[in-house]
């Protein structure tokens, strides 16, 4: 294989990717990065004016995407999003489920109020959007779904419960959409993040924000840039033989 042909692995010109919570952070890194390398990307968040304002930035630089806001916690918006993608663009390629919400609380007083509203959007939504998909996932050559997890699930979760509860039963549902959906050609990965530099993280105390660095051999938190590459990989036909796994990239964080 020369250099142009893999690198044309990576090329994602003219495929269809839904990103959810598409506005900000690693989502907005991921609309950025996928748009760079051809797509027609499809900006879903709950915000309209984020969503508007990202698809402007991708624009000015000269790619291509959508806004449809989008409340992943409401199953018709899911199904609008699937009907108004498919409307502008006739395809749905890869599906990027990236929404989350990062209540938490601690065990003995986590209420039915916040297990309800953290797994609609962290469980829930992943699954009712792939499945809305599904159609236009198994006519697509490319199909590919990325469930953004997080590396905690490889950890104690202290403090955690309610968040990685949901993003364990996510990575459970990424293995078994991986091997339901394998004989339809399309290919279920998930990608876990260590800390990253977005609001999610800031909006943490400065004291929890040191206890998480402290946790990463590299001593710093990642950026929502260097997730890019990790979603391009798992999203493009660079991964043509990868399903069902979980690619890691936490600075180390899951070493020790």
């Amino acid at each position: 294989m020369d250099r142009d042909a893999l690198l044309g692995t990576f090329d994602l010109t003219d495929r269809v990717v839904i990103v959810t919570g598409g506005s900000r952070g690693m989502g907005r890194a991921f609309v950025e990065g996928f748009a760079a390398m051809g797509a027609k990307v499809v900006v879903a968040s709950r915000k309209a004016d984020a969503c508007e304002e990202t698809v402007r930035a991708v624009e000015a630089a000269g790619g291509t995407a959508l806004s449809v806001p989008t409340h992943v916690g409401d199953l018709d918006a899911l199904d609008h999003l699937v009907a108004a993608t498919v409307d502008a663009y006739g395809a749905i390629d890869v599906v990027v489920n990236n929404a989350a919400n990062a209540l938490t609380q601690p065990i003995g007083s986590i209420t039915a109020e916040a297990w309800q509203k953290s797994t609609d959007a962290n469980v829930r939504a992943g699954l009712f959007l792939v499945q809305a998909a599904l159609p236009h996932l198994e006519a697509s050559e490319h199909a590919a779904v990325i469930n953004l997890v997080s590396c905690g699930i490889y950890t104690g979760g202290t403090g955690m419960a309610l968040y990685l509860a949901g993003k364990n039963a996510l990575m459970m549902l990424t293995r078994t959409m991986a091997s339901e959906l394998c004989r339809k050609g399309i290919r279920v990965n998930a990608l876990a993040p260590g800390v990253i530099d977005t609001d999610m993280v800031r909006n943490n105390t400065p004291e929890m924000q040191r206890l998480m660095i402290a946790g990463q051999p590299m001593g710093r938190m990642g950026r929502a840039e260097e997730m890019v590459p990790a979603a391009l990989f798992l999203a493009s036909d660079a991964s043509s033989f990868m399903t069902g796994q979980c690619l890691v990239v936490d600075g180390g964080q899951t070493t020790h």
